[in-house]
């Protein structure tokens, strides 16, 4: 099985799975700004436990 056909073969998993298309409730504005928010909480955290410096 070459590369490509296995590449073809798994994209069409994935839309057999949920319909090809993005999910109805996943907004991506939303989920990247949530995943913006915890990643910059983390950091702030990480910030404060370091004490080292």
């Amino acid at each position: 099985m070459s590369l490509n056909s296995a590449a073809q073969s798994l994209v069409s998993l994935a839309e057999a799975g949920h319909g090809g298309g993005n999910h109805e409730s996943l907004n991506p504005a939303v989920t990247g700004g949530s995943a913006l928010v915890i990643l910059l909480l983390l950091l702030w955290i990480t910030t404060r436990f370091n004490r080292d410096r």
